[in-house]
């Protein structure tokens, strides 16, 4: 099964998936803590060890391009609870919830998602992080923007 690119947030949700997956690798952060998606502007919260300078944010707007470009194809597929628990990150399933989706950005990202989702990640366009303000010592919020422009 591939992705719903008809939906207009797809290529957002697909780029959240992608920024979460790198934030997870390079800083250590986990899953996004808070998520909003938007056509003009969109933003995740993170956990950090630290405060993120604009040389980390130049790092993962570059890393988040790297993935894109590398034209991942994103699928899902649907399993029963009981396999999806201790297998992938449940924190933001609610409880009840029987069939679980999950959605797979190539080898980079596996996770439980209800949102649409482009085909393969070039759909994306480029990744632009507009802004990121700490939220406290530990969490940083990242705006960004998609352009039309390839990565």
């Amino acid at each position: 099964m591939t992705g719903d690119s008809t939906n207009v947030l797809a290529p957002f949700h697909t780029a959240e998936h992608i920024l979460s997956a790198v934030m997870q690798r390079d800083f250590g952060s986990g899953r996004s803590l808070e998520t909003h998606l938007g056509v003009k502007k969109s933003k995740c919260d993170y956990f950090v060890r630290r405060p993120l300078d604009e040389d980390d944010l130049r790092k993962i707007e570059a890393a988040v391009n790297a993935e894109i470009a590398r034209d991942l194809a994103v699928t899902s597929f649907v399993v029963s609870r009981d396999e999806a628990e201790g297998r992938y990150d449940m924190g933001k399933v609610p409880p009840g919830v029987e069939a679980i989706r999950i959605v797979k950005i190539g080898d980079l990202d596996t996770m439980p998602c209800i949102g649409p989702h482009v085909g393969h990640t070039r759909q994306i366009g480029r990744f632009v992080v507009r802004s990121a303000t700490m939220k406290g010592a530990n969490v940083v919020r990242i705006r960004y923007a998609l352009t039309d422009e390839g990565a």
